[in-house]
């Protein structure tokens, strides 16, 4: 057996104690929770979030996205966009027939293009009698203090609830509320390897109308399996700063989908130095390289269609040098039908909506079982 790195040690150590921790609090409420108007409010710091690749003692901000030692190596703009929470989900369990949330965000509600539910909600889903996720609710914010009922007149029972967090704004701190006489089970984030998006706006959540609809989110559902989202929007560029991060996380399969902020030229530059980079790192991890969406528009606009062929055909330069000079387990998935062929699926013609998200998740899906080995 391959002796286990500290790091991998201690990970295993807190996940056994944690699992043991957790189980008792069913019964027994959390001595970290706090009463306050008929409810018991828990801070999600004192259990964890799922979609976050690196520990929290790694971290500036708890619902950050790259460690602290990201700061001054990345870009400005990749650093600011990695304090959103995008991607990242929490978990519990309760018998509640209520539920309720605060939380403090640090930037603005809503943008012209994407709803305040999906820059800013939290979205709630639970498991029904099959152990499906099943949407429930979602926060609608009109401030930066949040403190909202997700839902109430649940029918009785216990179940399991995810909650994803805001895609386009930061938070401060998290807590959700049950009313006193309910039980409340933290469950702690998944240890088996993620699925890793690194890419655009469009992996980042634009513009779905809530949290849980981006299609890494989606995926994350059909494969049951974590997922971290590490899209920055107008900033996936394939630098060789974000492959050394990319490179430090163990995951399940990298999806690397960064054409839609990448000119022919720069894709020629960095794509294949990407993709090697990142092998040295992970020899034996899959990589899923993704041509860019279509325009919604490029049908009626050669300048569209033009940017396609060449971003395209240079990444696809770049896979053919890949496989013949020997790297092994590189994918490829193009990008044509992603959305759809009938012109739909965007929101302004470039960003995904709703339909846009679940006909990029159906795409995928296929692709990643197979690398996936998941029939």
């Amino acid at each position: 057996m391959k002796a286990l790195s500290r790091r991998q040690f201690t990970e295993l150590t807190l996940a056994a104690s944690a699992s043991l921790a957790f189980g008792s609090r069913l019964s027994a409420a959390d001595p970290k929770s706090k009463k306050s108007d008929g409810l018991t409010w828990y801070n999600v710091e004192n259990w964890g979030v799922e979609g976050r690749g690196w520990q929290a003692d790694e971290m500036e901000r708890f619902y950050a996205r790259l460690p602290a030692k990201a700061e001054g190596v990345v870009r400005k703009p990749v650093w600011g966009l990695s304090q959103h929470s995008s991607g990242m989900l929490t978990r519990f369990e309760t018998n509640a027939t209520k539920i309720q949330t605060r939380y403090t965000l640090t930037g603005g509600l809503a943008m012209p293009h994407m709803p305040a539910t999906g820059v800013s909600g939290i979205d709630l889903y639970a498991e029904n009698a099959k152990g499906q996720l099943r949407w429930i609710s979602v926060v609608k914010p009109s401030t930066k203090e949040v403190n909202a009922t997700i839902v109430d007149a649940l029918d009785v029972g216990t179940r399991k609830y995810t909650a994803y967090l805001p895609l386009y704004n930061g938070i401060n701190s998290l807590e959700f509320g049950v009313p006193e006489d309910s039980t409340f089970k933290p469950i702690a984030p998944r240890k088996n390897p993620p699925v890793l998006f690194y890419g655009t706006s469009i992996t980042h959540g634009a513009c779905a109308s809530r949290p849980g609809m981006p299609h890494p989110a989606i995926l994350g559902r059909h494969l049951d399996l974590p997922t971290i989202n590490l899209g920055f929007s107008g900033n996936g560029k394939m630098e060789p700063e974000l492959a050394a991060l990319l490179g430090e996380i163990d995951v399940a399969v990298y999806v690397l989908d960064c054409l839609p902020n990448m000119t022919p030229d720069l894709v020629s530059e960095r794509a294949e130095p990407f993709v090697r980079q990142l092998r040295k790192i992970r020899p034996d991890t899959p990589i899923l390289m993704v041509e860019d969406r279509t325009y919604g528009y490029a049908w009626i606009k050669e300048s569209a269609r033009k940017r396609h062929q060449g971003s395209r055909a240079a990444l696809v330069r770049a896979y053919d040098n890949l496989v013949s000079s020997g790297i092994k387990n590189v994918h490829y998935l193009a990008g044509d039908k992603l959305l759809g062929d009938d012109n739909e699926g965007t929101t302004d013609g470039s960003h995904p909506n709703d339909l846009g998200f679940m006909r990029q998740a159906d795409a995928m899906e296929p692709v990643l079982r197979k690398i996936l080995k998941m029939g």
